[in-house]
């Protein structure tokens, strides 16, 4: 088969004149998932000139990875349930632990889990935005109070800000009433 400008797709059956029937099971950017009814899964170059349409299926002008579709459903999820997201520790916390120590030194220290921290730290976060969320499609309450209601949430949020220094990626950090204005 010579280089195409359609991208095969899922399903595609194909044969090659090496390892004979296959079946297109994964389409990354320049290689296809090609599993081969005797010699398993294999990743073939797409302008590999030993393979053979036989029935195409799925064929697009453009990949779309499933990272892109899952991250727009995650999205939506988030949007009109409480579904919470995996949400990444940074590196350097994981497996660390946290030491709470009382002025009085005789006293034993409370040492915790990191990631255990972090992980209620994450539901607090996920539960402040179900709640914004109740609140916005509250149909009892006035616009005003349900401004009124999102301003102390919004201060939750800024007061929680010193914990993002543990999240792996920007986009989880918690924004208060600065970084929410435009």
């Amino acid at each position: 088969m010579e280089p195409e400008q359609l991208t095969l797709g899922i399903g595609t059956r194909l044969q090659h004149t090496q390892f004979g029937p296959g079946v297109v099971v994964a389409v990354r950017y320049a290689t296809y998932l090609i599993s081969f009814i005797n010699h398993g899964i294999k990743e073939i170059d797409k302008t590999d000139t030993n393979l053979d349409e036989i029935i195409a299926e799925n064929v697009t002008a453009e990949v779309e990875t499933v990272s892109e579709v899952e991250k727009s459903l995650l999205k939506i999820l988030r949007q009109w349930s409480d579904v919470t997201e995996v949400v990444p520790i940074g590196d350097k916390w994981i497996g660390g632990t946290m030491l709470l120590q009382t002025a009085d030194k005789t006293l034993k220290a409370k040492e915790i889990p990191i990631d255990d921290f972090f992980h209620k730290i994450v539901m607090l976060r996920d539960r402040l935005r179900v709640l914004e969320q109740n609140i916005n499609s509250n149909k009892k309450l006035s616009d005003e109070e349900k401004v009124s209601i999102q301003q102390y949430i919004t201060r939750c949020y800024g007061s929680l800000t010193t914990f993002n220094v543990l999240f792996k990626n920007k986009e989880h950090w918690f924004v208060g009433e600065k970084g929410g204005k435009e």
